[in-house]
């Protein structure tokens, strides 16, 4: 398996119409609370040989309960307890180790057995396997663990909301996508999970946090000031829109400080584009920069400078010319220069 944002995002938009009809639902009420719209019907089949499959599990005997549980699925195949028998052996898979196995057991539950009351502790047990993958768990090879399996784990994250879109898991596992591009230093993909988390789970306590982590992801993305300040002003406004929702965060976080250092590094691109302009000698571009940033940042140093060298430039460019009344929008880049 491997990763693949674009479904991530694409997922955790669609509607609940993508999962089973007879799958558990889920829907927000009550002041932000989920709750289970539809139970699984089926009653409990109780079976001697799985209870004892279970107990060993309890006691930590992968080994044994998976033989068990291998020989009874052979014997059982039209069993109604056939979807416990799988759950079982995914668990016995999970605590000897082969937890990609475990996965795929648990996908023939949520396949198979739709309405099974195993279909959503599946679906956890699938977040734990990813979740343990993405902390760092390897998977085997010639019995060692050695191989690492987070590509395999966001694309286990991205199975979950399919199965189950609009539900708790669903949006833990998108968060969970989020939070592990983000410590991956991936601030282009986390920005944008952050966003579908936003988008698709408005109405979540943690949409502050969230919030906070995308504009630091956009922060995050901005170069220099020779490069191009489109993601610094995406953070600049993301930062000013929750300091405005959230005055108790925005202390906490010292976001006006944040924003001061922002305005600080788009003052310092502003000169620097209006500076390559006067050295490449294309006066009036760089007279139009000195004075848009003067009209921007007047208290800051480079405006200061901006007016010395101005007045330095030719007759000609010292007439006034329109500005923008606004936040300027990213300034010319340099990269291609």
């Amino acid at each position: 398996m491997g990763c693949i944002l674009p479904a991530i995002l694409l997922v955790s938009a669609t509607s609940a119409s993508a999962q089973p009809t007879t799958a558990p639902a889920w829907e927000l009420r009550d002041g932000g609370r989920w709750q289970r719209v539809e139970e699984p019907t089926a009653p409990p089949i109780q079976d001697e040989t799985l209870d004892h499959i279970e107990e060993m599990i309890k006691a930590k005997q992968g080994v044994p309960a998976k033989k068990i549980a291998v020989a009874w699925l052979k014997l059982n195949k039209d069993s109604p307890a056939r979807d416990r028998g799988i759950y079982l052996l995914g668990q016995a898979n999970s605590l000897i180790g082969d937890r990609i196995m475990a996965f795929y057991n648990f996908d023939e539950v949520l396949d198979k057995y739709p309405g099974s009351r195993y279909y959503y502790p599946a679906l956890e047990r699938q977040f734990d396997i990813a979740d343990q993958y993405l902390k760092g768990y390897k998977r085997k090879f010639l019995g060692i663990p050695m191989i690492a399996a987070r590509s395999e784990a966001t694309e286990m994250l991205y199975r979950i909301q399919q199965r189950a879109p609009g539900s708790p898991i669903a949006e833990k596992a998108l968060l969970r996508a989020a939070d592990y591009y983000y410590s991956e230093s991936d601030f282009d993909i986390a920005a944008d999970t952050y966003a579908a988390y936003i988008r698709s789970y408005p109405r979540s306590p943690l949409i502050p946090r969230v919030r906070l982590r995308q504009a630091f992801s956009a922060l995050a993305q901005f170069r220099g000031i020779q490069f191009d300040a489109t993601p610094v002003l995406d953070a600049r406004q993301q930062l000013l829109d929750l300091a405005a929702a959230y005055p108790v965060i925005a202390d906490e976080e010292n976001i006006p400080a944040i924003i001061h250092r922002i305005d600080s590094a788009l003052a310092k691109k502003l000169f620097d584009t209006a500076d390559f302009y006067r050295r490449t000698h294309k006066p009036a571009a760089s007279a139009y920069h000195y004075r848009l940033l003067i009209k921007t940042y007047p208290d800051s140093p480079e405006a200061k400078a901006a007016e010395a060298k101005l007045a330095k430039l030719p007759a000609d460019t010292q007439r006034p010319a329109d500005l923008p009344t606004t936040q300027p929008a990213s300034p010319t880049s340099r990269e291609s220069r």
